[in-house]
């Protein structure tokens, strides 16, 4: 377990409250440009990084559900809603216990099929609760191309996720703010 950092509560409930409305921002864009559907869920859960590295994992949870909530309520697009909520929000939190798998193929597999369960359930909730169509007039090729694209995206962003730590850590911090990370 990361233990928290040393923060007033107000400066970890200001954090949260700016990263949670960054968050609400991403995802009412859906609503102006309806082709950022599944990049505005990826995006918002990446502003989790930020909550996960600063204060800590726990308020990095609190907002996440914060988000979802608020995102299930109050944003235009309930298909990228559900995105969020089922799987990019919390991936990015997750995944830095995910990371702790020592074995890389164990790791990378465990973390598609977690992907890949995602896949089934936001299929299975957007057609049989949001009542989206289906692509049964297509027939099965159009599943097979879409679970493939869906898993490659994936694994870009899974990549993307590593950067932006990476880049967080190293060249905003070090770089542009001046700080140096304590471990």
């Amino acid at each position: 377990m990361i233990p928290e950092k040393k923060q007033s509560a107000s400066s970890r409930v200001a954090l949260g409250g700016i990263v949670a409305a960054l968050c609400l921002t991403v995802m009412f864009m859906t609503g102006v440009l309806p082709a950022l559907y599944i990049a505005a869920p990826m995006f918002a859960g990446m502003l989790m990084l930020i909550l996960v590295e600063e204060v800590s994992v726990g308020w990095a949870w609190l907002t996440y559900i914060a988000v979802s909530l608020l995102a299930a309520i109050v944003t235009f697009d309930k298909e990228a809603a559900l995105m969020f909520i089922l799987f990019f929000g919390y991936y990015p939190i997750l995944r830095m216990y995910l990371e702790k798998i020592p074995l890389k193929l164990l790791r990378a597999l465990f973390k598609q099929l977690l992907f890949n369960i995602f896949l089934i359930l936001d299929y299975w909730m957007t057609v049989f609760i949001l009542g989206l169509p289906t692509f049964e007039d297509t027939g099965f090729t159009m599943y097979v191309i879409l679970i493939v694209s869906g898993n490659l995206l994936f694994l870009m962003y899974d990549r993307l996720l590593s950067r932006m730590h990476w880049f967080y850590e190293r060249v905003f911090l070090r770089r542009i703010l001046g700080k140096r990370k304590k471990r």
